[in-house]
């Protein structure tokens, strides 16, 4: 009909959700929740019994997964709550930049450097002195919602 060409700019990502929806009453401790936009794992789970509007109410108290902040909800049982897709990768340290980033080998032998060092100051002094003593470090990086942390470190021994 027309000549005209049209061309059509996806803002989608072709990856994996960020999220998946489950209902609230099958969210466990241990488990993760989204609270306010944020990756959270559950800390302590309530149920209360159903009210005068029908709907059990489960309370939940979790911590974010990436800065340790305490979130509360509270959503009817038979809701669907969010819950992100959690990933866990192991890769092995190579360096340590001035501006505390870190260079990261991936399993296919590539590197990953965008990542910073982690705010944990425990954690940031293991990867450090462990660095400076010239061991061998695994780090662990959570990855959820578009957000990456180490949250993990492991010896493997001397280089």
């Amino acid at each position: 009909m027309s000549d005209e060409e049209h061309h059509f700019e996806s803002g989608a990502d072709a990856g994996a959700s960020k999220t998946f929806p489950q209902q609230a009453g099958a969210i466990r401790k241990g488990g993760y929740i989204v609270i306010k936009n944020r990756a959270c794992k559950v800390v302590e789970v309530s149920t209360s019994k159903t009210g005068k509007h029908g709907h059990a109410k489960c309370h939940f108290v979790a911590l974010d997964i990436f800065n340790g902040k305490k979130l509360e909800d509270i959503v009817p049982s038979s809701h669907n709550c969010d819950v992100p897709n959690v990933s866990r990768t192991d890769y092995q340290l190579i360096d340590i930049s001035e501006d505390d980033y870190v260079s990261l080998l991936t399993e296919s032998g590539g590197t990953k450097d965008d990542l910073k060092l982690p705010t944990d100051d425990a954690l940031l002094k293991q990867i450090k002195d462990g660095f400076e003593e010239g061991k061998d470090l695994v780090v662990t990086v959570m990855s959820a919602m578009g957000e990456e942390q180490i949250c993990a470190i492991k010896d493997i021994g001397p280089k």
